[in-house]
């Protein structure tokens, strides 16, 4: 049995801790085999030597990022915590001002927050249309916006137009009340939320007015020729082959786009295929496409996310072995 004292006189013990001890409940979670105290802005470890260094280098992993950037969610402590790979141990200690991709209002700062995160920001930078594909929750579509905030903001581009298949409404919109922005509205409120938290409230509500900034239903971008933009398009997997290929085909000079989806919630009518599947099937292998998958590992959401993506991701996995034994 082996004591081991760590100093926590760089951080703020109570933001380390968390509320009601939930991150320290997490890090003795972590490590059963170890019986972790702490008293005042010390940690003691006590058990086998291996085990110890193991827990030593990951609260030393946790007080650099807190030393970096002060606030630490429970999520990024679960997810340093667990991080086997050092790419994702890297990239939550290894930040640094070059890597943020947006300063929002009150200075908050928006970047990459997972190892697939940061290649979909690798990627964009390399190439002019990606496709990133991943379950809910892995910040597919507010790190799309970030890129294309941060290119608007660096004058690499004039405009953003951020596009959704408004697939609930079956893009037949005349039934809903209101006017057409009301109508829309609903689908394309995550899209929104996103550059609320990116962009200050006046500039935003000047870079919509002006047209800088567009938010459309996919249906309104057929005929169009994009040029000198980026442009997203959210939610694929409830556009169909041809309404993706519109798209795609949408993109003029000096434009940039990503396609995000999650192939496992498609919302089309029975009677209507995804075309995201095939776009990203046929699409490979072409220099300046690149294609970024994430998965459960990058959700950014509530830890329980996670949880249950597994659990469906597993219960489909059943559902298909089950239909091939029939």
């Amino acid at each position: 049995m082996t004591d081991t004292i760590i100093n926590l006189e760089t951080v703020n013990p109570i933001e380390f801790f968390g509320v009601n001890n939930n991150k320290f409940d997490i890090l003795k979670k972590k490590f059963p085999l170890l019986k972790i105290l702490s008293r005042g802005t010390q940690i003691k470890l006590s058990g086998a030597p291996e085990q110890i260094e193991i827990a030593k280098e990951k609260i030393v992993l946790i007080i650099q990022y807190m030393e970096r950037n002060g606030h630490l969610s429970e999520n990024y402590f679960e997810q340093i915590l667990g991080g086997d790979d050092a790419e994702i141990i890297d990239h939550f200690v290894e930040q640094n001002p070059n890597e943020v991709l947006v300063y929002g209002p009150n200075g908050k700062t928006v970047r990459a927050r997972t190892a697939n995160q940061k290649k979909m920001v690798q990627a964009a930078d390399k190439n002019d249309i990606v496709f990133a594909i991943g379950p809910a929750g892995t910040g597919k579509t507010y790190t799309a916006v970030a890129l294309a905030v941060r290119a608007l903001k660096n004058k690499l581009v004039k405009k953003i137009i951020l596009t959704r298949p408004a697939v609930e409404a079956g893009e037949s919109l005349g039934f809903l009340p209101g006017d057409l922005k009301e109508k829309i509205d609903p689908y394309l409120r995550p899209l929104y939320d996103a550059l609320d938290d990116m962009i200050p409230a006046d500039k935003l509500g000047y870079y919509m007015s002006t047209r800088t900034i567009e938010i459309a239903p996919l249906a309104y971008m057929r005929g169009r020729t994009l040029d000198h933009a980026f442009i997203i398009l959210d939610e694929s997997q409830n556009a169909n082959d041809l309404q993706i290929k519109m798209f795609l085909t949408r993109i003029g000079s000096n434009a940039k786009a990503i396609i995000t989806g999650d192939p496992t919630q498609v919302d089309l009518p029975r009677n209507q295929k995804s075309g995201l599947e095939k776009a990203s099937r046929i699409l490979q292998n072409i220099e300046g496409i690149a294609h970024i998958q994430l998965d459960e590992e990058d959700v950014v959401r509530h830890k329980l996310v996670k949880a249950i993506i597994k659990a469906y991701d597993k219960e489909r996995e059943n559902e298909t072995e089950n239909s091939y034994h029939r």
